[in-house]
């Protein structure tokens, strides 16, 4: 057997020994090949201007939760405590997403072969539990003030969501670089420019009743809150499960996958194709290629690899060489 470690230009050091299929338990004696990298649609930006942006971020967005409660209390506005929780569940996210990030630079080690970038996944999938779960008690505590709507200080409520307009669209744009390419930082920018167009709900909300007298605004504008939380959690809940399961991470098609790497000159067969995300940012693949012709050389190998860094945005790549001399039976079979 004949072991290939190509290290590419990143920002982490692997140190492979291995002779695996992802997820199979199916090991063979023939070439192994690993490449690393970074491909184009995983730009990290600047590590340390996106720590920067979420540590802003926490800190604005702690102050306003502060103001929001108290003021909300003061002022009997149910819709002004309910953006104040959706914001606190956002700190925790924030907290979390930073926290993700700091743990996902550790370098690989003896037990975690992939270091800890998979916390990001956990981190997302945290995230939005908590968002779900402030929305059930927003809407427990909209749902009394319904029936029995108590009165609300309007001015101290339009005053105090339109520093939330400030601070989350502010803390949104800081974010913006990074959401592109991150599921982490994607989820926290869409929750902070959601939080703005909210806080103008609950502006809205505070002038109309202000206009009219009536108090039963605010509770409703509470529920509508907890309509637009749900709907925009349900995606980065969606996706942080599929990574959990391994599932090929959103925008790899694992049919041009492997339809490319049967395009390649030699290969007569691609089996035990797997693809999944080692964090929000970046996938792995594993794949055992049929070439008769026997094992191509490095060039063409790091070409697979680059190529498939570059045009897929796979960071890491293992592909075993077999000649399809013998009969190789797996215990998982996926349709590639």
């Amino acid at each position: 057997m004949m072991d290939h470690d190509h290290d590419h230009d990143h920002d982490h050091d692997h140190d492979h020994d291995h002779d695996h299929d992802h997820g199979t338990g199916c090991a063979h004696d023939h070439h192994d090949h690993h490449g690393h990298g970074h491909g184009p649609h995983h730009h990290h930006g600047d590590p340390e201007r996106q720590a920067t942006a979420f540590r802003v971020a926490i800190a604005l967005n702690s102050l306003l939760v502060l103001a929001q409660f108290g003021f909300g209390f003061v002022a009997n506005s149910t819709a002004l405590m309910a953006d104040a929780g959706h914001n606190l569940s956002d700190v925790l996210g924030l907290v979390l997403a930073l926290t993700a990030a700091m743990l996902g630079k550790r370098a690989p080690d003896g037990r975690y072969t992939y270091g800890l970038r998979s916390t990001s996944i956990l981190a997302a999938l945290a995230n939005a539990v908590l968002l779900l779960l402030a929305s059930g008690a927003i809407a427990w505590e909209a749902l009394l003030r319904v029936l029995d709507p108590p009165a609300v200080a309007g001015l101290t409520v339009t005053l105090v969501a339109a520093g939330g307009i400030v601070v989350n669209g502010f803390s949104a744009w800081l974010l913006m670089r990074g959401q592109k390419s991150d599921l982490n930082v994607r989820g926290a920018y869409l929750h902070m420019a959601s939080d703005a167009a909210i806080s103008l709900g609950v502006v809205v909300s505070g002038l109309l009743i202000m206009a009219t007298g009536w108090n039963w605004l605010d509770p409703l504008v509470s529920m509508v809150i907890v309509v637009l939380i749900a709907y925009g959690t349900w995606g980065l809940l969606r996706e942080s499960v599929q990574l959990i399961l391994s599932a090929v991470p959103a925008g790899i098609d694992v049919r041009e996958v492997a339809g490319f790497l049967r395009g390649q000159a030699g290969v007569t067969d691609v089996h035990d194709l797997h693809i999944w995300g080692m964090s929000t940012t970046e996938s792995a693949l594993t794949a055992h290629l049929v070439m008769p012709g026997g094992y191509p050389g490095d060039a063409m190998l790091d070409g697979m690899v680059d190529a498939l860094r570059g045009r897929f945005g796979i960071a890491h790549s293992t592909l075993q060489v077999e000649q399809g001399t013998t009969s190789h039976s797996c215990a998982l079979h996926p349709a590639n």
